[in-house]
């Protein structure tokens, strides 16, 4: 336990450290001169010193019918477009009613960074999940809020925490991975991060979105209990821990009824069951019917009124399609959505960005990225030492790619890795360059170096899939690759593979590589961050939150072709699947090398912890990353369990024969699977397999312990 308290201290340190130079004093206290409420004589909601159900119950029967309607819906139709481009463009604004004191509603999108003008490029939301680290992903959502407040912004769009299903999914790189438990973690730590800049939260895309192709229309087909222990556990997490403000639902259909006005999952589940008194809002264009979505409890239409209008949501009241009473919670819940978050009490955040400084956040993107660099495979070659000659080869080294859509940001600067390792190898070092569009001549210049360096991506966004799993797929443009790499690492035997991907690819050349190293969408400081990771200024510190397939067939699942997904796979996602069905990946989920080695004893295990001494048994200072897995008993045969489940992890750096002791608390529901029949969390009498090691397929230590007056042998 004092490991752990020492760790959970030097993580907050660090946070405090990064953010410390750069976040403003605080926002005037609730009830200040600044408040842009109003005189509380005439205006009694503006009394700071009541809740904010008190303050909107005396607001809501001062607003006219129009009014109400009027606040359920953002009024910038360019907004979204926009704002990607032109820093005074936010993604949405809600105007708020002047005469009544209610403030402008400010949105912008930020799960990789802000997306208006100009901002940090954070790394993708998939390397924020390869580190492993919650306090790396409230630093995460600390500085895109920060930036996010500085543009103006009440609201930001993130985090993304959409379970990955298909690996060939787009979006895969804006999210956490294909393991709910940990995008569960990542996402309340990012929301905590955010939201305590003063910027509200909205987690997204509630409640199954996994994939780009007809997701405007397609009905995902989803069993309860796959519903519940894989794709409903981060947004769970978001807003019971987290404490997320806003959430925003989807596309498509979930078992036959649209996101955006499905009662089961925001009236009942979100509301009823997991307490949440925030609004809900839209995606872009989601709403299909206005009278089903406001019955089924959409609270804010984004980006225009194309639906929750005076037209055709007052009719729908006029007609009785809407009560009036469901317009007044709607209405009722976005004031005090707003009240909660200080928006009535505080002057408007102002977009001054240009003018602060942002090293802090340039130096989160570096240690977020230097976290979540994983390194797949080493034969030796690194860290580098100091070659005499390196040849970095590939058009990846000349830039920092990222995922295209709603999250791609324009940097305010970039360090590509060319200039990052040219920098870093220093003046007694020749470095050279080929862009890899002549294959024969990049592998002649990787012969003549010392040391070759090659570079590869693939191409990921919204809007679309990826046809298959290898580097050559999406964008013809950048030619084969693969081949590309097979050659370099034919000519030099000391080849390093740098993969900047938004999610797993087939590694066919594997084998030949002295070094694989995945960087994924690095964000704007990424050549920096892989320069001292590559000469081992930095560990790695990255291990994969998605498994790499040996082969495209080995997949949990594709995205479906035509306008219905069955999710006939059920819970096992991910390593579930590949743990079932025996199947040996090309790298696991979980994996990931150090530039030193661990150990692990003294295995301690019981249904309420589990305890192991972790110790660092090489000649380097490095991170660790000990997991815990349980294999839960199946309480009968129509109730199958993965064989093996995430239920802890942490990360800690250990100097040489440094030993730490790491504790897993587990609770009730660390043991619970979804008993359908009971429409409630169970756990099975039986006997529970815990394991701790360094992944999914590298079990250092297990032991067992019983529930409901099993006996294990």
């Amino acid at each position: 336990m004092r490991a752990r308290r020492r760790r959970a201290a030097a993580g907050a340190a660090a946070l405090a450290a990064v953010l410390a130079p750069a976040v403003p004093a605080s926002a005037p206290a609730a009830g200040a001169a600044a408040s842009r409420c109003g005189d509380v004589a005439a205006r009694p909601w503006c009394r700071a010193s009541l809740s904010p159900d008190a303050r909107a119950a005396l607001l809501l029967p001062r607003m006219t019918v129009d009014e109400r309607i009027g606040l359920l819906a953002s009024d910038d139709p360019l907004g979204g477009p926009l704002g990607g481009f032109i820093e005074t463009a936010h993604a949405d604004t809600g105007n708020g009613v002047p005469r009544l004191g209610i403030p402008p509603l400010y949105m912008a999108d930020g799960p990789a960074g802000i997306r208006q003008g100009k901002g940090t490029a954070l790394p993708a939301p998939i390397a924020l999940a390869a580190g492993f680290d919650d306090a790396s992903a409230r630093l995460y959502g600390a500085t895109a809020a920060w930036e996010a407040r500085h543009r103006g912004n009440d609201l930001i769009f993130g985090p993304s925490v959409d379970v990955l299903r298909a690996p060939r999914n787009g979006r895969s790189f804006e999210a956490f991975g294909e393991d709910p438990y940990l995008s569960a973690a990542l996402g309340a730590s990012w929301v905590r991060g955010a939201q305590g800049q003063g910027v509200m939260a909205s987690v997204k895309h509630l409640a199954v979105y996994t994939q780009e192709g007809s997701r405007q229309s397609l009905d995902s087909r989803v069993d309860e209990r796959t519903l519940r222990e894989v794709y409903l556990v981060p947004f769970e997490a978001a807003v019971k821990t987290g404490g997320a403000a806003t959430v925003m639902c989807g596309f498509g259909k979930l078992n036959g009824r649209w996101a955006c006005q499905d009662g089961g999952v925001l009236n009942t589940v979100l509301r009823e069951e997991w307490g949440f008194k925030g609004l809900v809002a839209s995606d872009h264009t989601a709403v299909q019917d206005g009278a089903g979505a406001a019955n089924g409890g959409l609270d804010l239409e984004l980006p225009i009124g194309l639906k929750y209008n005076a037209l055709m949501l007052g009719n729908a009241v006029r007609a009785g399609q809407v009560a009036q009473a469901t317009l007044d919670a709607r209405t009722r819940t976005v004031l005090r959505t707003m009240f909660a978050a200080g928006l009535f009490d505080r002057p408007a955040y102002a977009n001054d960005l240009t003018s602060i400084g942002r090293t802090a956040s340039e130096d989160a993107a570096r240690r977020v990225e230097e976290g979540g660099i994983t390194l797949l495979k080493n034969a030796g070659v690194l860290p580098l030492g100091a070659p005499k000659s390196i040849a970095l080869v590939g058009a990846a080294a000349e830039g920092n790619p990222s995922g295209f859509g709603s999250s791609q940001v324009q940097p305010f600067s970039s360090v590509t890795p060319r200039a990052a390792i040219t920098a870093r190898a220093g003046a007694g070092a020749a470095v050279t360059y080929n862009d890899g569009r002549d294959v024969r001549a990049a592998a002649d210049a990787a012969r003549r170096a010392d040391v070759a360096i090659v570079f590869a991506t693939d191409s990921e966004g919204e809007f679309f899939d990826r046809s298959c799993l290898t580097l050559n797929c999406g964008d013809p443009l950048r030619g084969d690759q693969d081949g590309l790499i097979a050659a370099v690492a034919a000519a030099n035997p000391r080849t390093v593979v740098v993969l900047e991907t938004g999610g797993p690819v087939l590694t066919p050349w594997a084998g030949r590589a002295a070094a694989v190293v995945e960087g994924w969408y690095p964000g704007q400081q990424g050549g920096t961050a892989l320069a001292r990771v590559l000469y081992g200024d930095a560990d790695p510190g990255g291990r994969l939150p998605v498994t790499f397939p040996a082969a495209e067939a080995d997949a949990p699942a594709v995205p479906a072709a035509g306008r219905t997904a069955t999710f006939a796979e059920g819970v096992f996602v991910g390593y579930r699947h590949y743990d079932r069905a025996k199947v040996a990946p090309a790298f696991p989920f979980g994996h990931g090398l150090s530039y030193t080695t661990f150990g692990y004893r003294g295995l301690s295990v019981s249904a309420s912890r589990v305890r192991v001494t972790v110790t660092n048994t090489g000649t380097r200072t490095g991170a660790a990353v000990p997991q815990l897995y349980l294999g839960l008993p199946a309480p009968d045969a129509a109730t199958p369990q993965p064989p093996r489940q995430l239920r802890g992890y942490t990360k800690v750096v250990l100097a040489p024969g440094q030993s730490a002791v790491v504790t897993f608390p587990l609770t009730a529901r660390s043991l619970s699977y979804w008993d359908v029949r009971a429409d409630a969390w169970k756990v099975a009498k039986g006997c529970y397999r815990a394991e701790v090691g360094d992944s999914s397929r590298a079990i250092a230590l297990s032991g067992r312990f019983a529930q409901g007056g099993a006996t294990c042998h």
